[in-house]
């Protein structure tokens, strides 16, 4: 286009060029300033924003397949058949995840000096399915279900060893928490930009966002393998295992040389673990649960579509208030800060369950969002100030796997249940009170012990 405008007469010629300078420092200058943002804080330094730019590109490519998925498997047929469809989906992918959820862990540690090619491979796999589902996804036949099934394991395989990988990158005056949260806000923000492309790509055709996907993931691939070569290194770490029975030894034990077995993580991350499963199962409840009844039952005199958009935009702004405020929050300890969310989702989705109305409902995603991130934010503060460094990653990726694994089993139980609002609004809370009862007391019992000090979280 550029070459056709600028090869005309003069006055056009000047007009194509200026035109095409105009947008080419325009371009320039916003990758400019995305790279100053990313490397702020030291970031550039220690190769933290590299792996920002990566999980952006990463969660843009999940979206554009989030995109091309949802309009086949749950928008284009009725909502019995639809019901059925997420159903055998979230069946053939809830059944790996229960047993890779106890391998995952381990065998990732096996690839500590490996994961950016484990990182690079998750890629890979993700922009190979991607064009496999292409040539399928305008039929939706069962074979759909093996790739996507695919998909969505090398996506969890990609969260667990990026989880590892940032303590790795942490420049020198960064917390842990603030890094993820800068991740994850990085994440976010790309999801925003790719949904309304992947939806433009649709429109051209069903097999379109996965096109892009694919072309999102190849380069994600060449991102991964330019990560710094500290991502690799596992200097100093050793395994752990998600029990508190054990305490790391003041000196190693055994032959000299040798490292020490499986390390226990510590009871307050554990109750903080219990209490961010039960808000990771919520979000995975309201997410298909909502969709289905707010596609039968639209509130408010809303369409069905501009009324679960209404839900997803406040738990989208939830989540991204959440990773915001968990950044700049200077917590005097995570565990309250954990206990204090579950309260809040507690009342709001008792407040749905009574009153169950559009403005209850989106209160409830909004809620359901701030919760999940603040609570995610406090258990990465708990990883780095109660986990050993030397069992920090592992800790780390293991949490992550378990959390997955939450979001599938809510996801799980909304799909079964009648398209009843209020009932619904019920089993959240249920699901909000078990982590509640279940982990709070632990967790204010670790405080009161005064294993609750100030911790940095900003």
């Amino acid at each position: 286009m550029a070459r056709t405008v600028t090869a005309g007469p003069g006055p056009v010629r000047r007009g194509g060029r200026a035109l095409t300078h105009g947008v080419g420092r325009a371009l320039s200058g916003v990758v400019r300033r995305i790279r100053r943002t990313t490397r702020a804080g030291g970031a550039g330094e220690s190769g933290l924003s590299k792996l920002i730019e990566l999980h952006a590109v990463n969660s843009a490519g999940d979206m554009l397949i989030t995109v091309a998925l949802a309009s086949t498997v749950f928008f284009s047929v009725p909502t019995g058949e639809a019901r059925g469809r997420v159903a055998l989906y979230l069946l053939v992918t809830m059944a790996p995840f229960a047993v890779l959820a106890p391998v995952l862990g381990p065998l990732l540690d096996r690839f500590q000096h490996g994961r950016r090619a484990a990182m690079a491979a998750s890629m890979i796999a993700r922009a190979v399915l991607a064009w496999t589902m292409a040539g399928v996804v305008s039929t939706a036949g069962l074979g759909l279900y093996p790739a996507a099934l695919g998909v969505l394991v090398s996506s969890k395989a990609y969260g667990v060893v990026r989880s590892a990988v940032v303590p790795r990158l942490l420049p020198g005056r960064t917390t842990l928490v603030k890094a993820n949260s800068r991740v994850t806000l990085a994440g976010l923000l790309a999801t925003a930009v790719a949904a309304p492309i992947g939806a433009g790509l649709h429109f051209i055709g069903p097999q379109w966002p996965l096109y892009g996907a694919f072309v999102v993931f190849a380069c994600g691939a060449l991102l991964s393998i330019s990560l710094p070569h500290a991502v690799d290194s596992s200097r100093g770490e050793a395994k752990a295992r998600l029990t508190a029975d054990e305490e790391l030894p003041a000196e190693p034990v055994g032959p000299p040389g040798k490292k020490p077995g499986l390390l226990g993580v510590g009871s307050s991350v554990l109750h903080a673990l219990q209490g961010n499963s039960g808000l990771r199962a919520l979000s995975g409840f309201l997410t298909l649960f909502l969709a289905f009844v707010l596609r039968e039952h639209p509130l408010g005199g809303l369409s069905p579509a501009v009324s679960l958009s209404v839900v997803v935009v406040s738990a989208g702004v939830g989540n991204a208030l959440g990773t915001a405020l968990g950044s700049w929050l200077k917590a005097r300890g995570p565990e309250i800060i954990i206990g204090t969310v579950l309260i809040f989702a507690l009342s709001a989705a008792i407040v749905a369950a009574g009153w169950f109305g559009l403005f209850t409902v989106a209160a409830l995603a909004a809620i359901a969002g701030v919760s999940q991130a603040l609570a995610k934010l406090s258990l990465d503060a708990l990883i780095q100030r109660d986990v050993p460094e030397m069992v920090r990653t592992s800790a780390f990726a293991r949490s992550e796997t378990v959390l997955q694994l939450s979001w599938v089993v809510g996801g799980a139980i909304g799909i079964i249940l009648p398209l009843n609002g209020q009932v619904g609004m019920g089993v959240a809370a249920g699901l909000v009170l078990i982590a509640f009862v279940t982990s709070v007391r632990g967790l204010l019992g670790a405080a009161r012990r005064g294993n609750s000090s100030p911790a940095r979280v900003a």
